[in-house]
C-alpha cells in the first residue's frame, strides 16, 4: 500500500516524499483512512511505529480541505504530556504542512510565554501544547478553544501517569461538543479505555501489535551485576564498545545527575535530562545528543518521552523501572521505523521482581549475561527497594536517637524529606 492509496492530498504526498517515506507503517495504514472519514479513533501501537504521522497527516488533510477562516482560530489541538514530545510533534506538523497554507504553533512551560502569545494572536490553525501552559494562557485570555474541530490526545497513557486527568477534563470543557477526537496511546490499559470512552464517540479502535510487546527488531539483553558495580560496568560497555549514541535511563533525577558526572569523569561526554532541568538545559542536552557532541544522554522516564532519534542504536536501563509497561516505552526509543537496535538492562538483586514482571508482560525471557569482574552479589537481598527508601535508614535512626533531645530530631527531618520527595514526584508534570 502507498500513501497515495490512503487518500492523502498531493501537497502532503510531496512533503512525505521529501522526508523519504515510501510506504505507510501498519498504524498509519489503519488509522489514516478512519481519520480522513471524520471518525473518532482510539489507536494503540508500540513506540517508534509512526503514531505521530498517523494523526498529523490526515489532520492536516482535513484542515486544508476546508476554507480557512479570516482570523485563523485554533482548529486543531494536539495535547501532549511533555515539552520534548510537544516540540517533536510540532516539528512533524511543520514538515508535513510545508506545501499547505496552514499555520501551526507549539506552547509549553519552562520558557517565556510572550513569544507564544504573539504567535497565537497572529492566527494558528494547529496548536500543539502541554496541559499546564495551555490552561495558563487560556485563563489569561490569550487563546480560545471554542473553534476546535479536531482534538488529539497524544501519549494518553503517560498523561494519566503524570496526573493530568483533571487538566484533560478542564480542556475538554473549553472545546465545542461537536468535534472529531483522536486518542493515541502506547498501551490500552483499563484506565485508558475508561478515559477514551468519556471522550470519544463510537470510536474506531486501531491496534497494530499485541499489547505491550517489545519491538521485534530490538536485541534485548540483561546484565546481572552487583548494585555497586553498575557504574563501572556501564562505563566499560560504552567505552570498549566505542558506542557513540546511548540513551540511559535512571529511576530518579538525582541518579541521573550522579551517573552523568561519573560518565564525564571517565572521559565520556554526557548530559542529563529531567524535570528539574531548565527548558534551555533540556533543549541543549537533546541537541548535543542528536548532533553527536554528547555521546550519552541520561534521562528519567518522563523527560525521555518524546525523544525521537532516528536510528538510535543503544538504550540502557541503568535501573529497571518498577512499572513494567515503562520498560516497553524505554526500549522503544531504539529499533524505530524498522531499524535494528539494542536494549541492555543492568539488573541487581533487588530488581529481580521487576525483571520477572517485565518478562511476563512481554511474554519472553530476556538473555542474561554476566561480565567477569562485575558479578552479582550472591548475598544481596532480592527484596525490591521502595521509591524513596534509604538502605541506611536504620543507621540514621540510631544516630538520630542519640540526638533525640535536640530541637527538630533527625527522624523529623528524614520524615520531612520523604514527604518532600512524595510531593515532588510529579515535578515534571507540573512544570509542563
Amino acid at each position: 500500500m502507498s500513501f497515495k492509496a490512503l487518500g492523502l492530498s498531493e501537497p502532503l504526498l510531496k512533503a512525505i516524499r521529501k522526508k523519504g517515506y515510501e510506504t505507510p507503517s501498519p498504524i498509519q495504514a489503519k488509522a489514516i483512512p478512519s481519520v480522513l472519514e471524520g471518525k473518532d479513533v482510539l489507536a494503540s501501537a508500540q513506540t517508534g511505529t509512526g503514531k505521530t504521522a498517523g494523526f498529523t497527516l490526515p489532520l492536516l488533510h482535513l484542515l486544508s480541505e476546508n476554507p480557512k477562516q479570516k482570523f485563523r482560530p485554533i482548529r486543531a489541538l494536539i495535547l501532549t504530556p511533555t515539552r520534548e514530545l510537544a516540540a517533536q510533534v510540532f516539528a512533524n506538523v511543520k514538515e508535513y504542512s510545508e506545501f499547505l497554507n496552514l499555520r501551526s504553533a507549539v506552547i509549553f512551560g519552562g520558557v517565556n510565554q510572550k513569544p507564544q502569545i504573539a504567535t497565537i494572536r497572529k492566527g494558528v490553525d494547529v496548536l500543539v501544547a502541554t496541559p499546564g501552559r495551555l490552561l495558563d494562557l487560556q485563563n489569561q485570555g490569550a487563546l480560545s478553544l471554542k473553534r476546535v474541530e479536531i482534538f488529539v490526545l497524544d501519549e494518553a497513557d503517560r498523561m494519566l501517569d503524570m496526573g493530568f486527568l483533571r487538566d484533560i477534563e478542564r480542556v475538554m470543557k473549553l472545546m465545542p461538543d461537536k468535534r472529531q477526537n483522536l486518542l493515541f496511546s502506547a498501551t490500552f490499559s483499563k484506565d485508558i479505555k475508561k478515559l477514551a470512552y468519556s471522550i470519544l464517540n463510537n470510536p474506531v479502535q486501531v491496534e497494530t501489535a499485541r499489547q505491550n510487546t517489545a519491538v521485534e527488531v530490538i536485541d534485548q539483553k540483561v546484565y546481572r551485576v552487583a548494585k555497586g558495580k553498575k557504574t563501572g560496568l556501564i562505563i566499560k560497555l560504552i567505552s570498549e564498545g566505542n558506542w557513540k549514541q546511548v540513551l540511559v535511563f535512571t529511576r530518579t533525577k538525582h541518579g541521573a545527575n550522579k551517573l552523568c558526572k561519573k560518565m564525564i569523569s571517565a572521559g565520556i561526554t554526557a548530559a542529563a535530562i529531567h524535570g528539574n532541568k531548565s527548558q534551555g538545559a533540556r533543549t541543549k542536552a537533546l541537541a548535543g545528543f542528536k548532533n553527536g557532541s554528547v555521546r550519552v544522554l541520561v534521562a528519567t522516564d518522563i523527560a525521555a518521552r518524546g525523544i525521537d532519534i532516528p536510528l538510535l542504536p543503544h538504550v540502557i536501563n541503568f535501573e529497571l523501572p518498577n512499572i513494567s509497561e515503562d520498560y516497553v516505552h524505554r526500549i522503544g526509543r531504539t529499533g524505530r521505523a524498522g531499524a535494528e537496535g539494542q536494549a541492555l538492562s543492568l539488573v541487581s538483586a533487588d530488581e529481580t521482581s521487576y525483571l520477572k514482571g517485565i518478562e511476563k508482560l512481554i511474554g519472553e525471557s530476556i538473555e542474561v549475561e554476566i561480565v567477569e569482574g562485575f558479578e552479582p552479589d550472591p548475598n544481596a537481598s532480592t527484596e525490591p527497594i521502595k521509591p524513596g527508601q534509604n538502605r541506611n535508614q536504620n543507621k540514621g535512626r540510631r544516630t538520630n536517637s542519640r540526638n533525640s533531645n535536640s530541637k527538630g530530631s533527625g527522624n523529623s527531618r528524614n520524615s520531612n524529606r520523604n514527604k518532600s520527595r512524595n510531593r515532588n514526584r510529579n515535578t515534571d508534570s507540573k512544570r509542563n
